[in-house]
């Protein structure tokens, strides 16, 4: 399915190669230390496929040799690209090769001149089994940079340049991977189950590279935020209370100081024939039966920024290498799935090839993509199980559910009209016709991207409410961003710093704990007992989790629904308007039977549904009903 030629981008790509000063290695033969790097850094026995690419890189390698001394483990072939500073070895693992220590050897003219051990490892009891998040979680968004800074010895390590200033919302924090493993206690007591961290590989880039979006290399942690074994220890910290751990990872480009950047392995690893010309966005290029090859090409292939160049997965040496990097960190960090970056960037076939290959290493699993545009017919188009009339198949079961974010936000500051208000977040739900499952996707009222709920809906602690009442009750996997639980609100619109703002108490010496409550205002502390409370009850309730969904046409301002499954109902009912509401219950038969008894989710009050519900003013209610 991969191409493994250059073919046309050849010529363009070595200008760009040029134009990057990429080095030569000008030695006259290979060096006994000769090898720089394998990647990757090792292996396991046990996986369903027995083919395992290592790629060399070191001064000349290709000039070499290679063979193999491992019982249950030879070398099938030898790929040599363009640049004669990378060896591919295509190695085949037998089902009976155990772990060990493999040798591999290197020779020139007939002389070793270097071994190197190759480590493979056997595979944790159940590994290939591990269940995924799904509906019965809680997702938890952290920028670990700004979360809380649980190591200060990691904060400046020598030859980083991107620059630690708290006041600056674009520069580094000092946030790490120890001030998540320091807070586990908080997440847990907050009800969440699953933490999605962004991505934590090293991001070497002289400025805004906190966020971890530009990888310069896909192998090592990034200094400032700790180590591959400190992230490790997060997960089966994690994993001690119930809690998985989400990978963020990153397909679509890598950051201009990767350090393939300063000796590119083939011209064709990079996409844009080296023109650099940035993706024009037009997602729906991909679905258009009437779209022009030059668009599409573009929207693929187009640098997603000048800091930023695309990659072209489709050379076979450079999509085997991201599909091995992703089993790499689920097997090595044991992680509960993956979030991918920018999904439909990426070359559409190589994404089939690449969810395909890591839902066989593990069927269970779950892997969200980002599809940011907020038409359902264009999300729904990459979700696996989909009947697409292009004839794609895909295998990517879940995706982030932008259109019913935006709906949210936009149909709760819409003054109630009988066409625009709350109507608009019903026919939302309604189209969900579109997608091939829609209990798999992940729902969230903001997130790492887009500007806080809070300050969408004009600080208004009422429609807060409401929105994340929404996300823990309706289908799908909610996803509740680090902060918003105390109303971590961004003064400027689109200011990405201003929206990825440091978490109170994650820094010594922060005037508010949030970790703790300590001097959080009235209005935050209310917001994160709210959370609290809701996630928490969710945490046991199976008809919220996994029920199906029934919602009825808002009438007067008030929408309500139900979640049912067996003998448990939830019943949801917003009330937007300044005035209560009496609903009339005969008009829910069909969900709710005469006399039913619950408990108030948010108050604790039992509440006997007869003829008649009130609904105060401007309130959320959620009522438990066994």
């Amino acid at each position: 399915m991969l191409d493994s030629k250059p073919g046309r981008r050849a010529t363009a790509a070595v200008l760009l190669l040029a134009t990057l000063g990429v080095a030569r290695a000008t030695a006259a033969a290979p060096a006994a230390d000769a090898i720089l790097r394998v990647d990757p850094p090792s292996w396991w026995t046990g996986f369903a496929s027995p083919d395992l690419q290592l790629m060399v890189h070191g001064p000349r390698v290709a000039e070499l040799n290679p063979a193999v001394d491992y019982p249950g483990v030879r070398l099938a072939s030898v790929t040599r690209l363009a640049n004669p500073d990378y060896l591919f070895l295509n190695l085949r693992l037998d089902r009976d090769a155990r772990p060990g220590h493999v040798a591999l050897v290197f020779r020139h003219d007939g002389k070793v001149i270097l071994r190197r051990d190759y480590v493979l490892e056997a595979r944790r009891a159940g590994s290939r089994e591990r269940k995924g998040f799904d509906a019965g979680d809680a997702i938890y968004l952290i920028v670990p940079d700004r979360f809380a800074n649980g190591d200060a010895r990691n904060d400046r390590p020598p030859g980083t340049a991107d620059r630690l200033d708290r006041r600056d919302p674009g520069a580094r924090h000092g946030g790490d991977i120890a001030g998540v493993t320091g807070h586990l206690d908080y997440i847990e007591r907050m009800g969440f189950t699953q933490i999605w961290l962004t991505p934590v590989l090293e991001n070497a880039q002289p400025a805004f590279s906190y966020h971890g979006y530009s990888i310069t290399d896909h192998y090592r942690v990034d200094p400032r935020l700790g180590t591959r074994e400190e992230l490790r220890e997060l997960a089966r910290a994690a994993r001690a209370r119930g809690i998985g751990l989400i990978g963020d990872v990153v397909v679509n480009h890598i950051g201009s100081q990767h350090w393939w950047m300063r000796d590119l392995p083939s011209p064709d690893w990079i996409s844009g024939e080296g023109s650099q010309a940035l993706t024009n966005h037009k997602h729906s290029t991909i679905l258009d039966p009437y779209a022009a090859e030059v668009d599409r090409r573009l929207f693929v292939d187009g640098w997603f920024s000048r800091e930023m160049p695309d990659l072209h997965p489709m050379s076979a040496e450079l999509g085997t290498y991201l599909i091995q990097n992703a089993l790499w960190w689920i097997e090595y960090a044991e992680l509960s799935g993956l979030r991918v970056d920018t999904y439909s960037y990426s070359d559409k076939r190589f994404m089939a090839a690449y969810t395909e290959r890591i839902m066989s290493e593990y069927p269970r699993l779950n892997i969200v993509g980002e599809e940011w545009r907020n038409d359902p017919a264009v999300v729904a188009y990459w979700q696996a199980g989909k009947s697409n009339a292009d004839g794609y198949v895909s295998y990517l079961p879940s995706l982030m559910d932008f259109p019913l974010q935006s709906t949210l936000t936009e149909s709760l500051k819409k003054a109630e009209q009988p066409y625009a208000g709350l109507v608009d977040l019903y026919e939302r739900l309604a189209e969900d016709f579109l997608y091939a499952n829609p209990r798999n996707l992940v729902v969230f009222a903001d997130n790492h991207d887009t500007d806080r709920v809070y300050a969408a809906l004009g600080r208004d602690d009422a429609l807060f409410r409401m929105a994340i009442a929404v996300v823990a009750t309706t289908r799908g996997i909610p996803q509740v961003l680090y902060g918003t639980e105390v109303l971590l609100a961004n003064e400027h619109p689109g200011n990405d710093g201003e929206k990825r703002a440091d978490f109170p108490g994650g820094w010594a010496g922060d005037a508010v704990d949030a970790f703790s409550g300590r001097g959080l205002a009235p209005p935050a502390a209310a917001a994160q007992e709210f959370v609290r409370t809701l996630f928490n009850w969710r945490k046991h309730s199976r008809a919220a989790q996994f029920g199906s969904l029934r919602h009825y046409a808002p009438v007067g301002g008030a929408y309500v629904y139900f979640r049912q499954l067996d003998r448990e109902t939830v019943l949801v009912a917003l009330n937007k308007a300044a005035a209560p509401v009496r609903l009339d219950l005969g008009r829910f038969r069909e969900s709710l039977a005469r006399g039913a008894v619950g408990q108030d989710v948010l108050s604790g009050a039992r509440v006997q549904l007869l003829d008649e519900l009130l609904l105060p003013p401007r309130s959320t209610t959620v009522i438990d009903i066994n």
